[in-house]
């Protein structure tokens, strides 16, 4: 008993303390993409984006650096913009890029996994977004495209009326703000259970599970040559990663801790950049993709994904190799022994960023008695899916509070 609740103890101290070096990067990213997405209208995204070629690959891709990196949103924005006549291909690319391409993933990143696993974000996030492309290309979906597309003329998305508005006057007009306070509350609504799970799955993951299961699960990590240890083990690792992520509810964001863990555990570059790379092929997308285009697009979009991800995750993994760049193995440094809660710069950061989030949350509340009450958002309901990590994101909390309970005792 008193093993286990030392091990209690210790996995939510790791997620908290987790959570408590990235919180400043979250703030900063979400104020970013909440400025962005009211200043720049999605109509005239979705205008711009065309149906095919490379001018469109390119303004999806742009379009999507500048949303949210919420996986849930991403899927949302991504099926309007369909709907609204873009091709797959350009699509497809601005769902990539807002949840591979943003400012607060990169920072996160950085903040876990250091200046590596940043260039294998930004890069390989290019790279996934043409070998999609090209994977299209080769296969010319074009009957699929057209009954996903005939599937999504019923949705009807509601425009924006704020065309006519100039940048300037947006940014001088307190009901903009108002708007700006808004969006940030909605983004933090729209990933705070993929974030609330994945800390504290990569707090239990860091503080239980053996060094031994990871070498298990994934062939050749933890060795002498962990590091590089062959194409073909390198290559299994590589696709193990998208398979093991596949059944786990972890977004974007969520999933970076538990890639650090994978990755201090002693998994390779191509494993660990797979699995960051997988958050839009886990089960609740797949099930989200199959009710807009249906359950053949779905798997389609699922297949040129994990041919994607595995491929691009290897291309950087001995791209960096090649230029002696990969990141060393340092071995598992134990979560117990690390100093999460200190007086430095992060806790300044900290705190500059949650009194940003005050005054934002003050504009959210001014915004919504302007309005009535009538600010809501949602994802399309209370689906299963939702239910379940509702459910989970209760588990959690009661499991991070109980362990913090025990660090009083």
């Amino acid at each position: 008993m008193q093993a286990f609740l030392s091990t209690w103890q210790e996995a939510a101290t790791t997620s908290l303390g987790f959570f408590w070096m990235a919180l400043w990067a979250f703030i900063l990213g979400y104020i970013i993409s909440s400025l962005i997405q009211v200043l720049v209208t999605r109509e005239r995204m979705q205008k711009a984006m065309g149906k095919d070629g490379p001018k469109s690959i390119a303004l999806g891709t742009f379009f999507g650096f500048l949303s949210s990196s919420c996986s849930f949103s991403a899927l949302s924005t991504t099926r309007a913009l369909f709907s609204k006549g873009a091709g797959l291909a350009p699509s497809l690319a601005f769902m990539l890029a807002s949840t591979n391409l943003v400012i607060e993933l990169g920072m996160v990143i950085a903040i876990f996994l250091g200046w590596q696993f940043v260039v294998g974000e930004y890069v390989g996030g290019l790279l996934l977004i043409l070998v999609t492309w090209l994977l299209i290309r080769i296969t010319r979906p074009r009957r699929l495209e057209a009954m996903a597309r005939e599937r999504t003329e019923q949705a009807h998305e509601h425009g924006d009326h704020s065309e006519s508005v100039s940048w300037r006057e947006k940014i001088t007009s307190r009901a903009y703000w108002q708007d700006i306070g808004t969006t940030y509350v909605m983004e933090w609504q729209m990933v705070w259970k993929d974030v609330l799970i994945g800390f504290t799955v990569a707090g239990i993951i860091s503080a239980a599970v053996p060094q031994s299961f990871f070498q298990a699960l994934f062939l050749g990590s933890g060795g002498d040559n962990a590091a590089n240890p062959g194409f073909w083990l390198t290559l299994q690792q590589a696709l193990i990663a998208p398979l093991a992520a596949f059944f786990t509810f972890i977004g974007s964001m969520g999933n970076i801790p538990l890639a650090a863990v994978l990755f201090g555990q002693g998994v390779t570059f191509a494993g660990v950049m797979a699995f960051i790379f997988s958050d839009l092929v886990v089960l609740p997308v797949l099930r989200i993709n199959a009710s807009y285009y249906g359950w053949k697009m779905a798997l389609y979009i699922l297949a040129i994904m994990l041919v994607g991800i595995v491929s691009v995750a290897l291309i950087m993994h001995y791209g960096l190799a090649a230029l002696g760049m990969l990141p060393e193995f340092a071995g598992g440094r134990d979560p117990g022994e690390r100093e999460f809660f200190q007086v430095n710069y992060q806790l300044a950061l900290n705190i500059a960023f949650l009194l940003a989030t005050a005054v934002l949350l003050w504009l959210y509340r001014q915004g919504k008695q302007a309005d009535g009450g009538h600010h809501h958002h949602d994802h399309g309901g209370a689906s299963l899916t939702d239910k379940v990590l509702r459910a989970l994101s209760a588990l959690a909390a009661i499991w991070l509070v109980g362990g913090a309970a025990l660090m009083l005792i």
